[in-house]
């Protein structure tokens, strides 16, 4: 293939590269989505920021300090800190990450005390365990200013409700709130699509967990059939 040759009118980008969308853009290519939202859908600490700082309604969350390799803590202040913060459980997410499984439940000192230690050099954060989600989310895909599928998503044996931690799917219809959540959460973060994952509060009100830049579309046709591609092509050639 001639690559000279190429010239496309834009980019469909579902990778994590972010290295190589930022020259693709600097090669003047349109891409959906931008790097810009890549990088900050995929750095789960980025996401927060951006959506705290906007109302969003998330767990209460602290991020880890950076630690250098060959640096150790001295003491225990940290620790002393996160529980005074939180109430076990406690739930630790790696920054980067993908099919929950970087996503931990500490239930006491020793186990915190042991991952913290597994990720002392790894971006993390430290977030509240919303009890009333245990095993269970909704997955609402939004594509421009729009929730054009929703699913259900259950787990009986995990706190995680990831499909592929053995979660199942089913149909939902989400609330109005869930909607306009989704939608706002999507656009401060500059997404032309994404897949925004909604924890259930005490009294089933919506709680951001985190939202995908490159959500898996074959999960939600299966549960659903709906074309999510298709309204991914048809938002994009309306905005080219």
């Amino acid at each position: 293939m001639d690559s000279d040759k190429l010239n496309p009118d834009f980019i469909l980008f579902m990778d994590k590269d972010i290295r190589l969308a930022r020259h693709l853009e600097k090669l003047g290519y349109r891409l959906f989505n931008s790097s810009k939202t890549i990088e900050l859908c995929d750095d789960k600490i980025s996401t927060y920021q951006v959506l705290s700082d906007n109302n969003i309604k998330m767990p209460k969350t602290l991020f880890s300090p950076m630690m250098f390799k060959g640096t150790k803590e001295n003491d225990n202040k940290f620790i002393d800190f996160i529980e005074k913060e939180f109430k076990y459980p406690i739930i630790i997410k790696e920054a980067f990450g993908s099919f929950g499984a970087q996503v931990y439940l500490v239930k006491n000192q020793e186990e915190l005390i042991k991952k913290r230690n597994e990720l002392l050099y790894v971006p993390h954060l430290y977030q509240e365990f919303i009890s009333s989600s245990r095993g269970r989310d909704a997955r609402l895909h939004v594509v421009g200013d729009k929730v054009v599928a929703s699913m259900l998503r259950t787990s009986d044996t995990d706190f995680r409700a990831n499909l592929a931690n053995g979660g199942k799917m089913h149909k939902f219809e989400p609330p109005e709130s869930f909607v306009k959540l989704a939608v706002k959460a999507s656009k401060l973060l500059g997404a032309d699509f994404s897949g925004v994952d909604i924890l259930f509060g005490e009294e089933n009100e919506p709680i951001i967990c985190e939202v995908n830049s490159n959500a898996h579309i074959k999960n939600i046709y299966d549960c659903t059939g709906v074309d999510v591609a298709g309204c991914i092509f048809d938002y994009i050639l309306m905005n080219l």
